[in-house]
């Protein structure tokens, strides 16, 4: 059985931390910085760290890849198509491997940036900064259209998936999710208990992909109310869900 933690970093980041409790190794995506890592193995000083998955390029989430590798002698595994520190396997859209035991599959989620890849395990996801609780990365480097066409791609992954995002920006997003829909009574009561876990320091991550589909406003760009909003904000009718996408996005943006 492998256990699932968050190691906190910076001021909103999350590195995932996976333990084998059978072979005592472990596994970290994203460390954008190594020292909650390194403090969490002097801490247990019986574990091996033997894995670190990227997902992207910037600095938030390889910042502590080269220096965990020097100090562990890690497998780094990142996206083929980023400049990735110290990597060893560079993966592409549907390549395999296998962490702790565990098969995982690559799936290509251009948008966020271009070479953008997540990670699949039934029943859980990393996705680094593509798709986040009630909201999704911004386009620093791709279009709208490849972002909708990624989310689209996560969305149609089995509802129960637990959805491991990097950063906690769930309060603010479902504030938005909440002006793009307000009549959404799972949006309101979602944003209300996640206030609550905010105001006692708890993260509100995972989340699930059933919980998204109902309540990210960027996984319901079909539904009629979250279309008419788009249109409302563009003064015109707005001819496609990635349309609709783009829309909310540059909204989001300014929010």
């Amino acid at each position: 059985m492998i256990q699932i933690s968050a190691l906190p970093a910076f001021t909103d980041n999350y590195i995932w931390l996976l333990q084998d409790h059978r072979s005592q190794r472990c596994a970290v995506v994203d460390p954008g910085d190594a020292a909650p890592v390194l403090a969490w193995l002097e801490q247990h000083p019986h574990w091996r760290l033997s894995d670190i998955l990227v997902t992207h390029h910037h600095h938030d989430h390889v910042g502590g890849v080269e220096r965990l590798k020097q100090h562990s002698g890690a497998t780094v595994y990142g996206p083929a198509r980023e400049k990735i520190p110290a990597r060893d396997v560079a993966l592409d859209d549907e390549d395999q491997l296998n962490i702790l035991g565990w098969d995982f599959l690559v799936l290509a989620v251009p948008g966020h940036t271009l070479g953008h890849i997540a990670y699949y395990h039934r029943g859980l996801l990393f996705c680094g900064d593509t798709l986040f609780a009630a909201g999704c990365g911004r386009l620093f480097e791709g279009t709208a259209e490849q972002m909708h066409q990624s989310l689209g791609r996560l969305a149609a992954l089995p509802d129960d998936t637990l959805v491991y995002c990097t950063h906690e920006y769930t309060l603010g997003n479902l504030r938005f999710a909440q002006a793009v829909e307000p009549t959404n009574p799972e949006i309101a009561q979602r944003l209300e208990k996640v206030a609550r876990q905010r105001e006692q320091g708890l993260m509100t991550l995972p989340s699930t992909l059933a919980l998204e589909k109902s309540t990210n406003p960027f996984l319901r760009t079909g539904e009629t109310s979250v279309k008419q909003k788009a249109d409302e904000r563009n003064g015109r009718d707005t001819p496609s869900q990635s349309a609709v996408f783009a829309a909310l996005r540059a909204w989001k943006d300014k929010f």
